[in-house]
């Protein structure tokens, strides 16, 4: 108050004073950057971009207000041409370390795309019995040996197996060869970058605590990058699953020369009609890619139905 000036009767300070010098102590406040120009996008051009791999920020609009097109998006993709927006100062270039871990998922993906004729199929499966059940043994357990409901996918993909062969195996010098051990592929994305599938020997003979055990220790040891040749070369059959990263459900690519890829989605609560009553179920669906030269949707849609009917009963996995 000592450095306001008063103008009221005798040189009293005011509320209008008070409110004056107020106002003109404020700091000024710093300029606005000026904002970031909205990028108009049609679904369309959205859609198409995605499935070709494209980054859309690339690509100059020609629609109402500079609007990315579909037309615009094929006319980029199209061979030979390039996309003319430069990039962004600050995009990181991707690390020649990065692509070479990409590279040989991404020959094998290509191999497989241009090679294996794939079929899909999915189903959802009541997962309520078999997280009741997997509660109350976790129960009974210390905390380092409790098993994850991921072990209980494996053991029923690998058992299943047994009642259709056909998925289990490799397609070699145009015929299929039938692989007698259940080796199975888990997918495992490293955090720097790529994708590995190694195996689990024996898998559908292991019990849920073994399975449980190898399994983190194949997920440890890959993103060391500390896995053995021949943990990578002797999968007969992958899992991927991609529940803790929100995926409903994967429809995935085969790993050649192997015939089938079983994927998971997240458990979810869904309406379920059982025993003539609706109520919520935790859900999971699961689909598989089956290679149509050593399979086909018979025995695929056989094969989901047993890893379904081995995950209602878990206490006999």
């Amino acid at each position: 108050l000592a450095a306001v000036t008063g103008t009221g009767v005798g040189g009293c300070i005011t509320r209008a004073d008070v409110e004056h010098a107020a106002v003109r102590r404020a700091p000024t406040p710093p300029p606005r950057e000026p904002a970031t120009p909205r990028l108009l996008v049609s679904p369309r051009a959205q859609r198409l971009a995605r499935e070709r791999g494209i980054d859309i920020s690339t690509i100059p609009g020609s629609g109402p207000g500079g609007a990315i097109t579909g037309a615009d998006v094929e006319k980029a993709s199209a061979p030979g041409v390039k996309a003319t927006s430069p990039q962004p100062v600050d995009a990181a270039p991707r690390s020649q370390a990065q692509v070479a871990k990409r590279g040989p998922i991404v020959q094998l993906m290509e191999r497989s795309n241009r090679e294996v004729p794939h079929y899909y199929l999915g189903t959802d499966i009541d997962m309520s019995g078999a997280l009741a059940w997997l509660a109350a043994e976790n129960a009974k357990r210390p905390v380092t040996e409790r098993i994850l409901y991921a072990a209980l996918l494996l053991k029923a993909t690998a058992m299943a197996v047994h009642d259709v062969p056909e998925v289990n195996g490799y397609w070699i010098d145009g015929a299929f060869q039938p692989s007698g051990a259940v080796n199975l592929g888990a997918a495992i994305s490293i955090r720097s970058g790529g994708l590995v599938a190694p195996a689990i020997a024996d898998a559908g003979n292991k019990p849920l605590d073994q399975l449980m055990h190898e399994l983190t220790d194949l997920v440890q040891r890959a993103r060391a990058g500390r896995l053995r040749a021949s943990e990578m070369t002797t999968g007969t059959i992958t899992v991927t699953n991609l529940g803790e990263q929100g995926v409903s459900y994967v429809f995935g690519v085969i790993y050649p020369p192997q015939v089938a890829l079983v994927g998971f989605g997240r458990i979810t609560e869904r309406p379920w009609a059982a025993n003539g009553m609706i109520g919520a179920r935790p859900i999971i669906t699961a689909t598989l890619a089956g290679d149509h030269r050593a399979s086909d949707g018979h025995r695929g849609g056989r094969f989901l139905a047993a890893i379904s009917r081995l995950l209602q009963k878990p206490e006999h996995l």
